[in-house]
């Protein structure tokens, strides 16, 4: 049971890394590509040590590592991404034209 998890939590991170590396090329700005890089990362990424975790058989040395990895993961990237688009909007980098709602205009 724990192995079918394990792959199924595996491919879905997989799909995840892949569409988020879709939305690199495809979308039209920089804040946007930077939320479907963290939502890869966050998701895809999380998703694959969480079926390794599985895979290894639980809370062994591999296991713990992985889930380790996960939790450092889910802290760190989406402060990371937040504190790079602040620093990318106060430094000047344009917003899409067809944005509709600017919320760190008002902060300035």
């Amino acid at each position: 049971m724990f192995e079918f998890l394990g792959k199924a939590f595996i491919v879905v991170g997989v799909m995840f890394n892949l569409l988020g590396c879709l939305g690199l090329v495809r979308f039209p700005d920089y804040y946007t590509r930077l939320q479907a890089s963290t939502k890869s990362v966050t998701l895809g990424t999380c998703g694959i040590l969480f079926g390794v975790f599985l895979l290894s058989g639980g809370f062994t040395a591999a296991g713990v590592k992985a889930l380790l990895c996960l939790l450092f993961l889910l802290l760190t990237a989406p402060v990371a991404a937040h504190a790079l688009a602040r620093a990318a909007h106060k430094s000047g980098v344009k917003l899409w034209e067809k944005t509709v709602c600017d919320e760190y205009k008002d902060s300035r």
